[in-house]
């Protein structure tokens, strides 16, 4: 039933270690804050040997909803410099938030066979592309195309077209994923181009999440070692943790000073904090610690509702929901992204225009149902995603390239501080226009061969 997390090859050795090491460097934490950090080794140590075997959805949901919701409280429950943020206690927070976070990983997981949707027809995608050599490229001018087509729309029509922009990154994907020679000045291209529009607005999620899929698409291909991998994790690590720390200072650089947006700018931001020694400062780390603690806005909902606010009871998921689905033209009033009205009601927190907060999926479901539905929720959310992966799965048998699209689906989901509304509408969306894409092009997608995939037993140490 959850052969996906337990029955694989796993390293449980290596896992054992990380745990005796926790509980004998940092003896004085909370029984609830080991079994949260507990739970995130086991979603980062999946995550991590699954990488070279699948585009690994289920992992990253997992992982990445660990990090935010139970490892970055735990530092902030257990350090000084950020333990403010925190308004609830640790027994309130965690009682409700690892049994949700456990469900969501529950439903992401139930009946998901050998991680159906994200393990890859290599060998029939390979022939494919050498017969469709045009394919990747088509993809990349489409994307380029709708990102200046979104530049000149507004709310609904302009989301369209940014979500069709991220087809430039699938072209990316089946040019590393196929056997013709890599096309290193079309991926400069395609990564350059979302460098570029990163240092624009000073907003850097779409950038890590992309370079995320690229390097797990680029581990399938290449089935790098354990070292290798580990080295990559390492620099890749230190490089967020560089730029979260720089990003603010680039901000003000650029909305405040009006200094110009680009790579010239974020060096001189760094070099000009690099020679006040500013990255090792107290603040610094404060600062990386709260990007990684979305569980603070969820401390802040749980101290208002329902002393404050009496739970929603579905009427906010209503809204949400209609969000999701609904065009504008249709639900004029709809909720928009980032709404600040919805997030200060909820959380007694008010935001000043340049800040954008998410109340988070974990957040919503504790307004609309309280803690035991609120577990029932992020389990049918995890489902949900569950078995769009086992639906893809269904039709990849036939059309192999399908599940390289997987990402354009889920690089927004994924990230757990998001609000709801956002999340599903990316969801619902672009699940509509990969279908639209395959219903038009049937015949072009369609392919005969029956190879089967890659077995879920490769995933090993």
């Amino acid at each position: 039933m959850l052969d996906s997390l337990f029955k694989v090859r796993f390293n449980w050795v290596n896992y054992l270690i990380l745990v005796i090491l926790t509980v004998l460097l940092f003896p004085h934490l909370s029984i609830l804050s080991y079994i949260a950090l507990f739970i995130a080794f086991h979603q980062f140590l999946l995550l991590f040997y699954s990488l070279g075997v699948v585009i690994p959805i289920r992992y990253l949901f997992g992982a990445l909803m660990c990090l935010q919701f139970l490892f970055g409280p735990v530092l902030a429950y257990n350090i000084d410099i950020v333990k403010v943020q925190m308004v609830i206690p640790e027994e309130a927070y965690f009682t409700y938030v690892i049994p949700a976070v456990v469900c969501f990983i529950i439903g992401l997981h139930f009946y998901a066979g050998k991680l159906e949707g994200e393990v890859l027809h290599e060998e029939n995608i390979t022939r494919y592309l050498e017969n469709n050599k045009n394919l990747p490229l088509i993809l990349i001018g489409i994307g380029f195309l709708s990102s200046y087509m979104a530049n000149l729309f507004s709310s609904d029509l302009a989301f369209l077209f940014y979500l069709i922009a991220g087809l430039k990154f699938i072209g990316a994907f089946m040019i590393v994923i196929s056997s013709q020679k890599l096309k290193l000045f079309l991926l400069f291209i395609v990564y350059a181009s979302v460098i570029i529009s990163s240092l624009n607005v000073g907003l850097f999620h779409d950038l890590v999440i992309w370079v995320i899929f690229l390097g797990i698409i680029y581990a399938i291909k290449h089935k790098p070692s354990i070292p290798v991998r580990m080295g990559f994790i390492v620099v890749f690590i230190i490089l967020i943790l560089l730029l979260q720390a720089l990003k603010q200072y680039y901000r003000t650089a650029t909305w405040e000073k009006g200094e110009e947006a680009g790579l010239t700018t974020l060096s001189n931001v760094y070099e000009q904090n690099q020679a006040k020694g500013q990255f090792l400062q107290t603040e610094s780390l404060r600062s990386s610690i709260i990007r990684i603690n979305q569980g603070h806005i969820v401390t802040h909902i749980m101290k208002t509702v329902p002393a404050v606010v009496p739970f929603s009871e579905g009427e906010e998921l209503k809204e949400i929901l209609t969000s999701a689905i609904l065009p504008r033209i249709i639900a004029p009033n709809k909720l928009n992204a980032g709404d600040r009205k919805l997030f200060a009601k909820y959380t007694g927190l008010h935001l000043n225009y340049t800040t954008s907060m998410g109340l988070s999926s974990i957040g919503d479901a504790y307004i609309n149902f309280g803690v035991y539905g609120g577990w029932f929720f992020m389990f049918l959310l995890g489902l949900l995603y569950n078995l769009t992966l086992k639906k893809f799965y269904q039709y990849s048998k036939h059309y192999p390239i399908i599940l390289i699209f997987m990402p354009l689906i889920f690089y927004f989901p994924i990230r757990p501080d998001c609000e709801l509304q956002t999340i599903l509408g990316h969801f619902v969306k672009s699940c509509f226009l990969i279908f639209v894409i395959f219903f038009s092009w049937r015949r072009q997608f369609y392919t005969t061969s029956s190879s089967s995939p890659m077995k879920l037993e490769t995933v090993t140490d």
